[in-house]
């Protein structure tokens, strides 16, 4: 049968007609070499005017929809769609692929731009977001991605001006984006009055700022920064769609089909009329120009392509055309001449020239064409329509002959029949007419048999006979001319067909798959001549058949280039071409067929070949002609290492569990035990699926692996060293080319791959995250730096690695089968194979891709499963072994010849310097010279070369050979039964290490008195192992079935083993030869026991849930334990022998007694009480708490007690083995855990004397031998991964503030909600009353008076332009700590409040800001390497916060980091080199983050801990050492290239050490860490072991710890009360042993540190109470530098009527005074309570204070004695003011009254009288400048009026509107209905003041902004200026005397901010003194 191998003919692309105008723009390019490139359909066309002559770039699976030119014109970059779209930048000179970038955008790339030089290249997906990326496209790397827009976004462009900025717009929008750090940030341009807002579709940048766009009405927009600042009207008469700038000027494009030329200033050089010129048509629509020199192409609408040259501009030249609109159906090919004839639903019949490459005729039909058939002699063209109607035309000059309509649906096939006589017309509506041409066309007959639309007809050679295909997939068959039906098979055998162009029928069943019906091959045409086939399908392939192929799923060979649908597909006449025509990409693809003879010739022709090739998989179906698969790769493919619960989803899974342990911890649980086990031997070799994972180091030692482990194997001292960093079965190895670095990976969700040092044994790099399921394949590059590896997911996926940086390079899908084997290139890095199933593939890397190209085998050999795989002498050959035996040798990609070298697979191979060396399955060592021709040396794997110094025995002779390896005169061989052999260049042989091969191990013995264990397994052996130092097999015997268990007699002397066929044996224990045997059961028997002291009875239980006892010495059976529901799983024998203990399957644990097996009930109290002789039951109270939280999901499968019965040691199905404390009662007991098995641990044993334990691993194989540490013996290692379960219960201690914040829940500013209970309706939603008395416009009454008293009348009035920042009065010390750093040797400070990072000076007490955060920044640092000077880092809270890098000396941000930390960032931390970052998150698993900050790249993250961390440090000496604390928690991290390694702190080598609650960190030399408590003790860390305690180092929590680099001295905060010899503050030598305790002297009960930082002499603290302080070393002199209220809010707010001075009163229970002028805090008072509102009397003598609880007093301020003081109230009082002529107090307050005292009346103050009827709380209130009227806004947004004294309730509008006012602070009123935004649906404004000049108006809001507006504003949304600064909540501002400053004070961040206030003049004065200081303007325009 033929159709098994693909034919052996080949397609080449040879031309493409058309270009793709449709919804593309900007994709019409010149490059360097002065070619044409674009797209069309999924193919880059180079296009060479000159030689006419196209280059494809094939790359792409799907449509391309965009392109860019790199800045040098030689590399493209183009985007795709599709689900996965990636981008390709190739090189249009040899059309390869430089790079590809994917795995970020979906659905589609929309546009794509290079940058300057090229580097960068940003793209824009079409995905809900429209993101937009950046990429190192050279490294395949994403540097930066932002959501792009809402909407669509048309261009994209870089800045060519100014270094990283972008420009992109599209629907109704513009954005400037600038790029920093990670962080794409954009700015919406503002289109202001200057243009409409409306779509923006294409741009250009050019100098100074400007950026030129091109809009939806035909306008150009010009912008300067985000303005737009003029337009160019009527540009264009319609969209502008394309923009390109080009060193003359710039080119655009519309659709009103011109071109226009502009020069460097946008102004007009010249315009082109495209529809004008003589290859013009109407509704010409122009979507892509470039202009070089003086040519210009232009792209069109309709898929032209011109060339105008500007001295000739009328006469533009066509060079590319092809279809439009609508869909490419219709088909046909001349029958004598090299012509093919297109027709579609744009109505145009096109002729083609196959030669010339060329179109040579059109003509424009009425309707759209939906198929084509040229007559026999090539005269006349049928073209059939969409409306039922068919037309024929002469060929010569396109002049109709006939148009006939009888039908009504579209006509979909048409063909004439061979010898010219009959058309016949098939239709959708299911009938075919035949016509006869010599009548006229008249119809002459019709075919009715379908039931469907007709879909293909083809004619017999004699035109007797016609067969039709329709919808339903039925082939029918009629007589001609008449139509009648033949049903007679018969008839039809014999039918010779003109042409084949049928899908269905027995000729074509092989171009269908197998097993589908799917209907979707659109267009058949056989050769009969070359004997193929082609189909065309609907996924855009073209496929090449054997013709005839008769079966289902024949082999093909496929090509692609159309993106999806190919509708169309037609041999030329003379088979020399193949036409295909793509639906919705309108494109003409013309094939050159070339058939077997030429192809050799053919194979250099164009370097795409191969690219094309690489899609050209054969079919995989109907392998018949492939051998068998030998037997071991079959049982390997069919291995699954997917497993129900991965170790990974272990901390998952215990959350889940937590509720239920909850209660069940109730009990206090017994501790661990004091011993701990250590790894010492393992026995086994994972041979059976594993290859080429054996290696000799450098110095001779040997690594390989087993289980999860790697291990090192001494062979001189027969000693094992173990690398336990795997969690799970390692499946791969490979070893270092250059030091003794070994990389492992493993089985996993989502698996890692260690790097490790074979010397230290630690891992150097840990690589994830882009593998599923497990690592099968692994290799080095030859220098080392690159690491490649493949995975076991479905697609294979190969990842090339930087693994020193853990960087993903490159990232592609292998093969649908598996891979056995990667390699390298030694010679060209970039390149690589991989073999496997049917698979050899060499691979090379393009940027983040890897493009690969299939062996090419030719006549050679056959597409065998390859086995291995190396590279030879020089880069291009490479050398193959296959599963048949064969050696295949390849140079580049081809085939050059087989060499047979093993009967049976061959497994592994090594290249040698002179040679190679292979091994096979059938266990023979071959050594061949350089080019396999001949081979030099055999060894056979056999017992009798077995050397003398053998660690064991041979199982079987020649071993299928699995792994190779050559060094130190020896060769290494690893086989498949798990053993491992060095072989001698003479021949002896020595067996170094081995273990049980394939099938599950589960019996195991030790032995009463000496050091041998035995183990039975699956694999049918019995095998005596010695403990001791020989460390190998003793003996080992076949058995006629596997076994699953086995006992030693209490001599010693009879070892007893059941079999899995029910029956078992007693055997010599030193010859193991048979004593007797057994066969009483039909189940397999799960446990055997001897009876202890003479061994009288042995117990033998099965799975068929009986135990049966014989007697030993008689050999009868005699009694049978009956009444277990289950299977049974162990058995226990008491001391005595008369009691048995069970456990079955079902749970159940059930006691009988021997010998006759009766049940007894013993209660569960009794049973700790019997003495057992062993204990392997994993049921009962003794042992309740070895079950895991998990144990739905896990069994423990053994257990073990030592002979002293002090220790419990378990096996579990998650591969732990674990020590408890025996008994272990009550629920999860605490253990020591080890990983080292895989899965399963089936069994485990203490040795007679308690100093081993042996383990078994069921699936693994493995026999490990653990050496036993007691108690004291133990050094410090730390080796041991020892965890329980569940975090110790016992409390970490308790502290107010650290419990606050760690409740604190930030808010976010956008989120934030109103402060004040208000309810009602807000100001701008209120319905407008009418007043009474609207004045007529012109009026002769008085002028209205002034709203507003001035006091400062001599000036002239000249409203406030700005405010600039100029102090701040506090410091955010209360949840946040390590936020104030000394800078300059200490001449400033740095620190942080709400969103403003501020640098003080200490000396001028000066600020100044950096405001660039939107929100509350949490943490600060300072980089302390020399290099990185005075730049900070800032985190801030936000949803998705970001981390800002910035100068603090010129305030310049250096990069951006956008986090994945949800909810905020509250620890920074610089590494010791300055170039890393440390993040800590706020979101629920406080994620960890490495950054490198300057690029912006995350390098690695993860999950901290569940429960906060406070602060993560870098050690000071280490880029990848740090340590985190929190609550119950510290960890000690290593960064492993990208990954992060965590050891929790072990506490249990001191007595009675818990884990408390951890707050600071502090660092020493030789790897001590400190660490301060929330107790006041300080742990001290011997790496992550503890080993002291540094008792009470405070005496109450240590918030803060400082390490002073230059002499390591530390510093050490907490919270303490003033005492003599104790202070808060307290600096302690390097080894925190003697101390020297500092006081801060601020008079407060208890002093509470939160940040410590230490400079020259100089000790600078930061405090909870928000004071900084100053601490001289030697004086303890303290100096406060900067003060601020406790706690917030500060509701208070007051300013001195003539001087700079100002009030503030706060919920701290102060009032405190502050001078403007000094800059600083000149006074406090403390009230005791909280206070809520302040006011100065007129004359500034007198200060009246409201508070809290409802009393207010009234101070001198001369003397600050108290005057007079009342409480007449229960409630907060909210607002008090003196009248303006000082005669009345007015205390307003939320019992929604004001009360009236008269002060005249002395300081009695008895209540005169009250205002009644306030509908709500009290906000604000204001007098009248005559003091008769008060005005009062309540909670309910309504503002009142009332008379005074009386409290009369004022109602006459026109009264009130004439009242002058002598201050305004009311939020509400008419005349403030402006300051109301849009957006406060849930934050209000809360406080407003009016300048004294009565002109201008700021308020404070929810959101934490100022804002500026003038006065009046009565209307809605008046124009304003904004201000940041605050965090949520600014609760009060004013106006200081003068209006020379505005103080505004803030709810949340409790401090206190002063503007300077400037008018207009000032302004233009000041500007450049604020560009100094604030580098960013703060203030946005607002519309």
């Amino acid at each position: 049968m033929a159709a098994r191998s693909a034919p052996s003919c080949h397609l080449r692309l040879e031309w493409v007609y058309g270009y793709r105008g449709h919804q593309c723009r900007n994709n019409l390019y010149y490059t360097a070499a002065k070619e044409i490139v674009y797209f069309v359909a999924g193919v880059g066309v180079v296009y060479s005017p000159r030689e006419h002559r196209q280059k494809f770039y094939r790359g792409h699976s799907d449509d391309i929809i965009s392109l860019a030119l790199h800045p040098e014109r030689v590399l493209v970059a183009t985007g795709q769609v599709g689900k996965e779209p990636y981008i390709c930048i190739w090189d249009s000179y040899t059309v390869q692929t430089i790079s590809v970038l994917k795995d970020v955008h979906t659905h589609g790339i929309a546009c794509l731009a290079f940058d300057l030089d090229g580097q960068r290249l940003v793209s824009v997906g079409l995905d809900s977001k429209n993101a937009v990326c950046v990429w190192d496209w050279k490294r395949g790397k994403m540097l930066s991605m932002a959501p792009g827009h809402t909407d669509r976004i048309f261009d994209i462009s870089w800045d060519l001006y100014q270094p990283n900025k972008l420009v992109s717009c599209g629907v109704k929008h513009i954005k400037f984006w600038s790029l920093c750090g990670n962080a794409l940030t954009p700015k919406r341009g503002v289109f202001g009055k200057t243009g409409d807002l409306q779509t923006i579709l294409c741009l250009a940048c050019a100098r100074d700022e400007l950026t030129y766009s091109g809009a939806l009405n035909g306008d150009i927009y010009v912008w300067k920064g985000i303005n737009l600042i003029r337009t160019i009207q009527g540009a264009h008469a319609a969209g502008i769609f394309s923009m390109n700038a080009c060193e003359e000027g710039f080119a655009t494009g519309g659709r009103d089909g011109c071109i226009r030329l502009w020069d460097l200033t946008f102004k007009p050089i010249t315009v082109i009329d495209l529809r004008e010129t003589d290859q013009g048509y109407k509704g010409l629509s122009v979507r892509s120009v470039c202009w070089r020199g003086d040519h210009i192409l232009v792209g069109t609408q309709d898929s032209e392509i011109f060339e105008i040259v500007v001295q000739e501009r009328n006469k533009p030249f066509l060079i590319m055309q092809g279809h439009c609109e609508g869909e490419l159906w219709a088909l046909a090919v001349h029958p004598t001449k090299p012509l093919a004839v297109t027709g579609s639903d744009d109505r145009s019949v096109r002729i083609w020239s196959l030669v010339d490459h060329a179109l040579i005729a059109r003509c424009n039909m009425e309707e759209p064409i939906r198929c084509a058939a040229v007559n026999a002699d090539g005269i006349h063209l049928a073209l059939g329509m969409k409306d039922g109607s068919f037309t024929v035309l002469r060929v010569r000059d396109m002049t109709e002959v006939v148009h006939i309509k009888d039908r009504k649906e579209a006509i979909h096939e048409l063909k004439y029949s061979p010898d010219g006589t009959y058309l016949a017309v098939g239709c959708n509506d299911s009938s075919v007419d035949i016509y006869g041409v010599a009548q006229r066309y008249k119809k002459v007959g019709e075919c009715l048999g379908s039931l469907s639309f007709i879909t293909h007809l083809d004619w017999s050679s004699d035109s007797r006979y016609l067969q039709t295909n329709d919808g339903n997939g039925k082939r029918l068959f009629y007589r001609m001319p008449g139509g009648k039906e033949v049903t007679s098979t018969e008839e039809i055998k014999g039918v010779h067909w003109a042409s084949w162009t049928c899908v269905s029928g027995l000729e074509v069943n092989g171009i269908w798959p197998k097993y589908s019906d799917i209907n979707d091959i659109n267009s058949v045409d056989g050769n009969y001549v070359g004997q193929v086939l082609v189909t065309a399908d609907d996924y855009g392939i073209i496929k090449l058949f054997r013709y005839p192929c008769l079966r289902k799923g024949a082999k093909f060979r496929k090509y692609i280039g159309h993106s999806a649908h190919v509708t169309n597909v037609r041999w030329s006449h003379d088979y020399q071409w193949v036409i295909s025509i793509g639906g919705a990409d309108h494109s003409v693809f013309q094939w050159k067929f070339i058939p077997e003879r030429k192809l050799k010739d053919a194979l250099h022709i164009a370097p795409q070949e191969s690219l094309a090739d690489s899609n050209s998989d054969e079919s995989d179906s109907d392998l018949s002609d492939v051998p068998e698969l030998d037997s071991e790769i079959e049982q390997e493919t069919q291995l699954t290492y997917r497993r129900q619960v991965y170790k990974e989803d272990l901390p998952q899974l215990k959350e889940q569990c937590k509720e239920k342990q909850k209660s069940a911890t109730s009990k206090r649980r017994e501790r661990a035990p004091g011993n701990s086990i250590r790894l010492h031997f393992v026995h086994g070799y994972r041979g059976y699926d594993c290859r080429s994972n054996l290696f000799y180091t450098q110095i001779g030692e040997i690594v390989y692996h087993v289980a999860a482990v790697g291990v090192i194997y001494n062979r001189q001292q027969n000693t094992q060293r173990f690398y336990m960093g795997h969690d799970d079965d390692i499946l791969c190895l490979t070893i270092h080319p250059l030091k003794d670095y070994v990389a492992t990976g493993q089985v996993g969700r989502d698996p890692s791959i260690h790097i490790w040092d074979t010397e230290t044994i630690k891992p150097l790099s840990i690589l994830k995250g882009h593998h599923q399921f497990g690592v099968s394949a692994i290799d080095f590059s030859a220098d080392g730096k690159r690491l490649v590896s493949v995975g076991i997911d479905d697609s294979h996926t190969i990842v090339l690695w930087d693994w020193k940086k853990g960087e993903k390079l490159s990232i592609t899908r292998g093969s649908k089968d598996k891979i056995f084997v990667v390699k390298m290139n030694p010679y060209v890095p970039d390149k690589l194979i991989t073999a496997g199933i049917k698979h050899m593939k060499f691979w090379r890397k393009a940027g983040g891709g890897l493009i690969g190209r299939k062996g090419y085998i030719g006549t050679l050999g056959k597409n065998d499963t390859m086995m291995c795989a190396v590279y030879g002498w020089t880069e291009e050959m490479a050398f193959s072994g296959t599963s048949t035996g064969d050696v295949c040798i390849w140079r580049d990609i081809f085939l050059v010849k087989t060499v047979k070298a093993h009967d049976g697979p061959v497994f592994s191979m090594h290249a040698l310097e002179k040679g190679f060396v292979t091994g096979g399955k059938d266990g023979i060592v071959a050594l061949w010279d350089d080019s396999f021709e001949r081979c030099l040396k055999t060894y056979a794997i056999k017992r009798a070369a077995l050397a003398p110094g053998s660690k064991g025995l041979l199982l079987e002779d020649n071993p299928s050979i699995r792994a190779i390896s050559l060094g130190h005169g020896h060769i290494l061989v690893g086989t498949k039964n798990g053993e491992i052999l060095e072989v001698d260049k003479s021949g002896p042989i020595t067996l170094l290490v081995q273990g049980h091969m394939e099938g599950e191990v589960w019996g195991l013995a030790t032995h009463p008195y000496l050091p041998i264990c035995a183990t039975v397994s699956d694999d049918k052996t019995l095998r005596i192992w010695d403990l001791s130092p020989s460390h190998c097999m003793l003996a080992v015997r076949k058995l006629k079935k596997g076994g699953r268990c086995c006992c030693f007699s209490p001599d010693g002397k009879v070892l007893a083993v059941g079999l899995n066929d029910g029956s078992f044996l007693m055997a010599n224990a030193d010859t193991l030869e048979d004593l007797v045997s057994f066969h009483h059961r039909k189940d397999m028997i799960s446990d055997i026991r001897f009876s202890p002291g003479s061994g009288k009875y042995l117990a033998v239980a099965s799975h068929d849930s009986f135990i049966d006892i014989y007697n030993v010495m008689s050999s009868k059976r005699v009694g049978i334990c009956k009444g277990a529901t289950s299977y049974i799983t162990h058995i226990d024998w008491d001391i005595r022998g008369k009691l048995l203990q069970v456990n079955t399957g079902a749970k159940e644990q059930l006691f009988f007694e021997a010998p006759r097996g009766k049940k007894q009930t013993i209660p569960s109290m009794e049973v700790e009480k019997i003495a057992w002789a062993s204990w392997t039951s994993v049921l009962g109270l003794c042992c309740e708490g070895i079950w895991p939280v998990i144990g739905e999901v896990t069994d423990v499968t053994a257990s073990c007690l030592t002979n002293d019965k002090m220790v419990l040691a378990t096996g579990d199905d998650l591969g732990f083995v674990k020590l408890f404390r025996y008994p272990t009662k009550g629920k999860f007991g605490k253990f020591k855990r080890y990983v080292a098995h895989s899965t399963h641990v089936t069994n485990v044993r203490w040795t007679y004397d308690d100093s081993m334990l042996v383990t078994l691993g069921g699936t693994d194989m493995s026999l490990m031998v653990w050496s036993n540490e007691m108690e004291a013996y133990r050094e410090k290692r730390p080796c041991d991964s020892e965890e329980s379960d569940i975090d110790s219960e016992e409390d970490g201690g308790y502290d107010s503030d650290v419990t606050k914040e760690n409740e604190i829940s930030y808010t976010i500013r956008a989120l934030s909600t109103n402060i004040r209970p208000m309810f009602g309706i807000k100001p701008h939603l209120q319905q407008k009353e009418p007043s009474v008395d609207e004045r007529p416009p012109v009026s002769r009454a008085p002028p209205q008076p002034e709203k507003l008293q001035t006091n400062n009348v001599g000036k002239k009035k000249r409203p406030i332009e700005d405010l600039v920042l100029e102090l701040v009065f506090g410091y955010r010390g209360r949840d946040c700590r390590n936020n104030v750093h000394y800078l300059n040797d200490g001449d400033d400070i740095i620190y942080h409040t709400a969103s403003i990072g501020i640098l003080h000076n200490v000396a001028t007490g000066s600020q100044s800001f950096y405001q660039e955060h939107n929100d509350d920044i949490l943490c600060l640092t300072v980089n302390q390497h020399p290099k990185f000077i005075n730049i900070v880092a800032t985190g801030q809270v936000a949803t998705a916060p970001s981390i800002h890098i910035w100068d603090a000396m010129n305030k310049q941000t250096l990069s951006i980091l956008r986090c994945y930390h949800s909810k905020g960032v509250c620890s920074v931390s610089f590494s010791a080199t300055g170039k890393l970052l440390l993040s800590v998150g706020l979101d629920p698993e406080h994620t960890i983050t490495i950054w490198r900050w300057q690029e912006g790249a995350k390098i690695a993250s993860r999950a901290g801990h569940n429960q906060r961390i406070f602060v993560a440090e870098f050690r000071p000496d280490s880029d990848t050492q740090f340590v985190s604390v929190g609550v119950k928690h510290v960890k000690f991290w290593t960064l492993a290239g990208r990954a992060l390694l965590s050891k929790k702190g072990l506490l249990s080598t001191l007595e009675d050490a818990r884990m408390q609650t951890m707050l600071a960190i502090a660092f020493g030399a030789n790897n001590l860490t400190f660490t301060g408590t929330i107790s006041g003790d300080v742990c001290v860390w011997k790496d992550h072991i503890l080993c002291r305690i540094v008792a009470r180092a405070h005496n109450g929590p240590v918030f803060a710890m400082y390490t002073t680099l230059r002499d390591g001295l530390i510093v050490t905060g907490g919270k303490e009360r003033p005492s003599k010899e104790g202070g808060a503050v307290k600096l302690w030598d390097q080894e925190l042993r003697r101390c020297r305790a500092f006081r801060l002297e601020t008079g407060q009960a208890t002093d509470c540190v939160r940040s410590v930082c230490r400079g020259k002499g100089k000790i600078l603290v930061g405090t909870r109470n928000a004071e900084i302080i100053e601490v001289g070393e030697k004086n303890a002199a303290c100096n406060i530098l900067v003060n601020g209220h406790v706690d917030g809010p500060i509701w208070g707010l007051a300013t001195h009527p003539s001087r700079d001075f100002f009030l503030s009163a706060a919920e701290d229970g102060t009032v405190r005074l502050w001078d403007i002028a000094d800059k600083k805090m000149l006074n406090k008072v403390n009230l005791g309570h909280a206070a809520r509102t302040v006011c100065y009397s007129p004359e500034g003598d007198m200060v009246a204070i409201g508070m809290k609880n409802g009393e207010f007093i009234i101070l001198l301020v001369s003397s600050l004695k108290i005057w007079g003081k009342k409480r007449d109230r229960r409630c907060p009082i909210h607002d008090i003011r003196f009248s303006p002529d000082s005669q009345y107090l007015a205390v307003g307050s939320s019992e929604n009254s004001v009360d009236f005292y008269d002060l005249t009346l002395g300081p009695t103050l008895n209540r005169i009288s009250y205002c009644k009827d306030i509908p709500s709380f009290v906000i604000q209130m204001d007098f009248s400048a005559d003091s008769r009227y008060l005005q009062v806004s309540s909670g309910c947004y309504k503002r009142h009026v009332y008379e005074v004294p009386s409290g009369k309730h004022l109602m006459d509008h026109a009264a009130i509107d004439r009242i002058t006012w002598a201050t305004w602070t009311s939020i509400l009123g008419d005349e403030v209905l402006g300051i109301w935004s849009r957006h406060a649906e849930k934050a209000d404004v809360n406080c407003a003041c009016v300048s004294h000049s009565g002109i201008s108006l700021v308020t404070g809001d929810d959101f934490g902004m100022v804002k500026l507006f003038d006065f009046p504003c009565p209307e809605k949304f008046a124009k304003h200026k904004r201000f940041l600064g605050h965090s949520p909540h600014v609760t009060n501002i004013r106006f200081t005397s003068g209006d020379r400053h505005v103080v505004s004070a803030g709810g949340d961040d409790c401090r206190l901010v002063t503007f300077s206030a400037h008018d207009k003049e000032q302004t233009m004065l000041l500007v450049q003194r604020v560009n100094i200081l604030t580098p960013t303007a703060l203030i946005h325009e607002i519309n």
